[in-house]
C-alpha cells in the first residue's frame, strides 16, 4: 500500500463517522483498517495528532498509535522507538482539560504499552511523574491508571520476567504515587477527578504494588471508605470505591502476620452496614450490589481464619462477616443474592474437606438461613402462567439448585425436605408452594430410601394432584417425583402409579419435557422393576410424533424406554420390537425407539453380536444416507427440522452414545459402523483406540495419525484440542500399561511413540508456551506427564531438546529457567504439578 494523502485520510474518516450510507461506511472502515496495518500509519497518526482538525480524526490517530505500539512495535528500528516515546509524550503534554476522554485514554495506553516493551527505558514511572505531575496532572492520573492494567495484557506478550521487572519498579515508586494521589485528593477534586484517583489506586493495588502495611496511612483507601459510607454518593464513584476496597481486601490473602491491619479493615468495612440499610430503603439496587460485593469479599478473605478458629473451638472476630453476607442474601433482588454464591461454595468445600462434626454444626444456622432466603428468591411472579424457561430467572434457579446440592450436607437433606414440607401445610399462594417444592427437588436424591414419614405423603400428594392445579406447580411436582427415583426404587408399589401419572402428563405440552425427564430418571433407577412396564413405555414412546413433542423431549423419552428394556431377556425384547424391523421406520420417534432398543444387547450372548453389527450398519446407513442427500440438495436448511444437518449428526452421535456393548474377543460389532460413519464422528480415533486398537495400531496408520497429531497440537480450539489430548493420553497409557492382553499391540505402540516421542514432546511444549490458552494446558500436562513417565531415560533428552528449540528472543525463558523447568518436569508425579509447571513456564513467553 502506497502512502495515502492526508486529504484522502480525512475524507475516509468523515465517511466513517458522518456518512449516512451504510455501504460507504463499511468501505471507509475497511480502507482505514488497511491503513492502520500499513507501515505508513505511524506517520499518518502523528500528522493527524499534530493538526488536531477534529475529534474523529484525533481519536482515529490515537487509536492507531495504540494499536501499532501494541502489535507492531517491531516495525520500527531501535532509535525510532526513542523518538516515538518523545512524540507520544509531546502529544500528551498538549492535552487539555476539554480533550475528549477516549483520545486521552488511547494515547495513555500507547505510552504505557511502549514503556512496558521498551527495555532501555529504566525507571519509566519516576520519569513520567516528573514529566507530568506539575503540568497536566489529569494526564498523569490516566497514565498511572492504565500502566499497571497493561502489565498482564495478553496482546503485549511481555513474558513473566519483564512483568516482574515492571512490578518491582512499581513497588519502588509506590510511595511517590501514593503521595501524588494524596495531593490530588487534598485539592478538593470534582467527581470526575475523584473517580480517576480511586481507579488509579485500584490499578496499583491489583498488581500488588501497594503494601498492605500502608493501609492505615493510605489517603485514597480512606477516601474510598468515605464514599461508601455516604449512601448519596453518585453511582460511578460508588462502583469505583467498591472496586478499590475489594482489591485491598483481596490482598489480605497475602497477609499472615499483621492482625492490626486486618482488624482495622474489618471494622471499617463492617461499619458500612448502616449505609447498606439506607440504600435498601431508597431502593438503590446498584449500590446494594456493591455492598454485597464488598461484604462477600470480606468474608471470603477471612474464611480460612474463621474455619481454623471455629475448628479449634474459638470464635474469630470476622465471623460477623457471614452475618453481613446473609443480610445481602435477604435483599429483595435475587441478583444481589447471587453475588454471594461463591462464598457459600468455598465454605462448603472447607467444611467438607475437614469432615469435623463440631465444625459442621457451627455453620448449620448460616446454611439454614441461606436456604430459607433462597427459597423466597425462587418464587415466581404471581401472574406467571408457567415456569420460566431459559431466561435470567431460570438460570438463577438452576444456580440455586446447584448451590443447595453443594451445601445441604451441612444441615442434612432430610432436615431441609422436612422444613419445606412443613411450610406446605400452611395456606400458601401457588408461587410459595412451587418454590418450596423446588427446594425439595434440589435435595430429593439425597433422601434416604428408608424415609417413611414425609416422602410417602409427598408422593401421594403428587400422584393425586388435580389436573387443574397451576401448571408451574404441576411441572415442579413432576420433576420432584423424578428426583425421588431412588426412593421409588426401594418402594416399587409406587412405580405403576408414578409411570401412569407421568405418561398422562406427556399429553400436556407444558409438562411433556418434565414428564420425560422424570420417566428417564425413574426408569434408570428402577431398571429391574421397570422392565415389566416396557410395553407401556413403548406405546407412550410411539406417541411422540402424534403429540408433536419436541425432538429433545422425544429423545429423553426414548432413553427412558432404553433403560426399561435393557434388563429384559433377548426373546422378550424381540416380542416387543423384532430386530428385523429396527431402523426401517422413518419418523423421529421411531428412529429414537430403535436407538433405545439396541441397548438391550448389553446382556445378550455372542450369538446376537452379529445381529447388532448388522443393525448398527443399517442404523448408521439410514442417517448417513439422509445426511448425504441433504448435502447434495439445494433445500433451504431450517433449524430443528429434517433439513438441519445437525439433526442427522445428532442421531449418529446418539447411536454410539447409547449403544453400550461390552467388547469381547474378536471384531467389535460396531467396527463396520465406525468406518461408515467416519466423516460424521469427531472423536473416532479415541473410539478406535478404546474398542478396537488393532485396526489403528497395525499397519502404517498409526505413524500417519501421530504426524497429524503433532501438527494439530497447536490448534487453538478447546474441543478439538481436548479430544486430541485424550487420544494421545490413551495411546501413551497403552504403551506404558504393565498389564495388557496383547503384547503385540503394545510393542507396536511402543515403537511408534519411541519414533515420534521427541517430535511430540516439542510439539506439546511449543503449543503450551506459544499457542494454547492457559485453561487448555491441563490436558496437555496430562499427556506430557504420561509420556515422560513412560520413557524416563529418553524423556530427559526429549525434553532437553524441546527446550533448546524454543525461541530465545524476549519474551522468553532464561537458560536457568529452562533448566529449572526441566528438573521439575522430570520429577513431577501428578497431573496438577505438570499443569502448574506448564502454566508458569508459558507465562515467560506471553
Amino acid at each position: 500500500m502506497e502512502s495515502p494523502s492526508m486529504d484522502t485520510i480525512y475524507q475516509a474518516i468523515s465517511a466513517l463517522y458522518d456518512n449516512p450510507n451504510g455501504n460507504e461506511k463499511e468501505k471507509a472502515s475497511t480502507w482505514l483498517g488497511d491503513v492502520q496495518k500499513s507501515i505508513h500509519s505511524w506517520k499518518v497518526a502523528d500528522q493527524l495528532l499534530q493538526q488536531k482538525k477534529d475529534v474523529p480524526s484525533c481519536f482515529f490517530a490515537a487509536q492507531t498509535m495504540r494499536s501499532k505500539v501494541q502489535h507492531n512495535l517491531s516495525e520500527l528500528p531501535q532509535d525510532a522507538v526513542v523518538s516515538l516515546r518523545d512524540t507520544l509524550v509531546a502529544h500528551l503534554e498538549g492535552i487539555s482539560a476539554d480533550t475528549s476522554p477516549p483520545i486521552l485514554t488511547q494515547l495513555s495506553l500507547a505510552l504505557a504499552d511502549l514503556a512496558l516493551q521498551m527495555l532501555t527505558w529504566q525507571n519509566c514511572v519516576s520519569d513520567l511523574i516528573k514529566l507530568f505531575s506539575n503540568k497536566n496532572y489529569f494526564v498523569l492520573l490516566e497514565i498511572l491508571t492504565v500502566l499497571p492494567q497493561e502489565i498482564d495484557s495478553s496482546s503485549l506478550k511481555l513474558g513473566e520476567n519483564r512483568r516482574e521487572e515492571i512490578k518491582t519498579e512499581l513497588r519502588a515508586n509506590a510511595q511517590d504515587v501514593t503521595f501524588f494521589l494524596k495531593e490530588c485528593i487534598n485539592s478538593n477534586p470534582n467527581s470526575q477527578i475523584a473517580l480517576k484517583i480511586i481507579k488509579c489506586m485500584t490499578s496499583w493495588i491489583q498488581v500488588k504494588a501497594i503494601s498492605i502495611q500502608e493501609v492505615p496511612q493510605n489517603a485514597v483507601i480512606g477516601f474510598s471508605l468515605q464514599v461508601l459510607q455516604d449512601h448519596t454518593s453518585i453511582n460511578i464513584l460508588h462502583d469505583a470505591a467498591s472496586d478499590c476496597i475489594c482489591a485491598i481486601l483481596h490482598c489480605l490473602e497475602d497477609n499472615s502476620n499483621n492482625t492490626e491491619v486486618e482488624k482495622l479493615l474489618f471494622d471499617n468495612v463492617s461499619a458500612l452496614e448502616a449505609s447498606y440499610h439506607m440504600v435498601v430503603a431508597h431502593e438503590e439496587e446498584e449500590k446494594a450490589a456493591n455492598y454485597a460485593r464488598v461484604f462477600t469479599e470480606l468474608a471470603e478473605k477471612f474464611l480460612g481464619k474463621i474455619i481454623l478458629s471455629t475448628a479449634n473451638g474459638s470464635a474469630h472476630f470476622a465471623m460477623r462477616a457471614l452475618e453481613l453476607v446473609l443480610m445481602c442474601v435477604g435483599h429483595h433482588d435475587y441478583e444481589v443474592a447471587k453475588i454471594t454464591f461463591n462464598l457459600w461454595y468455598r465454605l462448603s468445600e472447607e467444611v467438607y474437606e475437614r469432615d469435623y462434626q463440631p465444625l459442621t454444626d457451627a455453620f448449620k444456622p448460616h446454611i439454614e438461613r441461606l436456604i430459607e432466603a433462597l427459597a423466597r428468591h425462587c418464587q415466581c411472579e404471581p401472574d406467571l402462567i408457567q415456569l420460566p424457561d431459559e431466561d435470567e430467572f431460570f438460570d438463577f434457579r438452576m444456580k440455586v439448585m446447584e448451590l443447595i446440592k453443594d451445601v445441604v450436607f451441612i444441615v442434612g437433606s432430610s432436615s431441609v425436605f422436612c422444613q419445606m414440607f412443613a411450610t406446605l401445610q400452611a395456606d400458601l399462594s401457588w408461587e410459595q408452594t412451587e418454590a418450596a417444592l423446588f427446594i425439595m427437588q434440589a435435595v430429593a436424591k439425597n433422601i434416604l430410601p428408608e424415609e417413611y414419614e414425609y416422602v410417602p405423603k409427598v408422593v401421594e400428594a403428587i400422584l393425586s394432584m388435580p389436573e387443574d392445579s397451576h401448571p408451574a406447580v404441576r411441572k415442579t411436582c413432576i420433576l420432584l417425583l423424578g428426583e425421588l427415583c431412588e426412593w421409588i426404587e426401594r418402594h416399587p408399589e409406587c412405580l405403576e402409579a408414578s409411570l401412569q401419572n407421568l405418561i398422562r402428563a406427556l399429553h400436556d405440552k407444558r409438562l411433556a419435557n418434565a414428564a420425560a425427564v422424570a420417566l428417564q430418571n425413574i426408569c434408570k433407577a428402577c431398571r429391574s422393576h421397570a422392565a415389566p412396564h416396557a410395553a407401556t413405555l413403548l406405546r407412550a414412546a410411539r406417541l411422540a410424533d402424534e403429540l408433536a413433542l419436541p425432538l429433545h423431549t422425544s429423545s429423553t423419552l426414548m432413553r427412558a424406554l432404553a433403560a426399561a428394556i435393557g434388563r429384559l431377556p433377548h426373546d422378550q425384547v424381540s416380542d416387543i420390537l423384532p430386530l428385523d424391523q429396527v431402523f426401517r421406520m422413518g419418523t423421529s420417534s421411531e428412529v429414537l425407539i430403535n436407538v433405545a432398543t439396541l441397548n438391550v444387547f448389553n446382556i445378550v450372548s455372542l450369538n446376537p453380536r452379529s445381529q447388532l453389527t448388522v443393525a448398527m450398519r443399517e442404523a448408521t446407513a439410514v442417517q448417513l444416507a439422509g445426511l448425504n442427500e441433504l448435502l447434495k440438495s439445494s433445500k433451504e436448511m431450517k433449524k430443528g427440522t429434517s433439513s438441519d444437518p445437525v439433526l442427522w449428526l445428532d442421531r449418529l452421535a446418539a447411536l454410539f452414545r447409547d449403544v453400550d456393548v461390552l467388547p469381547a474377543s474378536g471384531a467389535h460389532p460396531c467396527m463396520p459402523a465406525f468406518r461408515d460413519a467416519w466423516p460424521a464422528i469427531n472423536d473416532v480415533m479415541i473410539k478406535y483406540l478404546q474398542r478396537s486398537p488393532a485396526a489403528l495400531v497395525e499397519g502404517d496408520t498409526l505413524g500417519s495419525v501421530l504426524q497429524c497429531a503433532v501438527a494439530a497440537c497447536a490448534l487453538d480450539h478447546s474441543d478439538a484440542n481436548c479430544s486430541l489430548m485424550k487420544f494421545l493420553h490413551d495411546l501413551t497409557r497403552m504403551a506404558s500399561a504393565t498389564r495388557t492382553d496383547d503384547h503385540h499391540l503394545k510393542g507396536l505402540v511402543n515403537t511408534a511413540l519411541t519414533q515420534y516421542g521427541e517430535t511430540l514432546t516439542y510439539a506439546l511444549l511449543e503449543a503450551s508456551v506459544l499457542h494454547l490458552h492457559s485453561y487448555m494446558l491441563a490436558e496437555v500436562g496430562e499427556v506430557l506427564l504420561e509420556l515422560l513417565q513412560w520413557q524416563r531415560g529418553a524423556g530427559v533428552d526429549w525434553l532437553q531438546s524441546a527446550l533448546r528449540r524454543l525461541p530465545r528472543a524476549p519474551p522468553a525463558a532464561t537458560e536457568h529457567q529452562c533448566w529449572q523447568f526441566h528438573q521439575y518436569a522430570m520429577r513431577a508425579e501428578k497431573c496438577k504439578e505438570m499443569t502448574r509447571l506448564l502454566r508458569d513456564f508459558a507465562r515467560l513467553y506471553r
